[in-house]
């Protein structure tokens, strides 16, 4: 019944294998795929660190390599909108290191595996040469999760 359960409605699964714990019914447990599920938790708690990154460096890049230019086309532009999406990602990512504190051992590794897929978005979004980034990510991740900093516009 329960193994039913998890191929046609995952939610309810979870509740139930939730109940089962609590009463203590192991035996009524398939370790196997509750494993598997933990360990896909896991993994979907870094690739969504990864997507804030990816978010964050992108807007930032922008921020620092094109705002300058528009800001002397349009005499009004200053940023406004990233600015606030700059603001959600550091919200979101500092959010989910309160609630999963054991992921700041992977904070490095998560900026350089966003940083090209922010590269890449900046890249498409601006229309600059890719050649216009640098290579590798120059913000630390003091920076990153600085809601004071704003690298200088180039």
């Amino acid at each position: 019944m329960i193994e039913k359960c998890y191929e046609t409605d995952f939610y309810t699964w979870i509740f139930r294998n939730i109940e089962l714990l609590k009463q203590r019914r192991f035996s009524q447990i398939n370790i196997d795929i509750l494993i598997d599920e933990l360990e896909s938790m896991a993994k979907r708690d870094k690739r969504e660190l990864a997507s804030h990154f990816i978010i964050l460096l992108a807007h930032l890049l922008k921020w620092q390599f094109q705002l300058k230019q528009l800001t002397e086309q349009w005499q009004t532009q200053q940023g406004g909108s990233w600015r606030g999406s700059i603001m959600e990602q550091r919200l979101q990512i500092v959010k989910q290191l309160k609630e999963s504190p054991s992921l700041k051992n992977y904070l490095v590794e998560a900026v350089e595996n966003a940083y090209h897929d922010a590269v890449k978005i900046a890249t498409q979004e601006t229309q600059l040469s890719q050649c216009t980034f640098p290579k590798i990510c120059p913000y630390t991740i003091e920076q990153l999760l600085d809601e004071n900093f704003y690298p200088v516009s180039q």
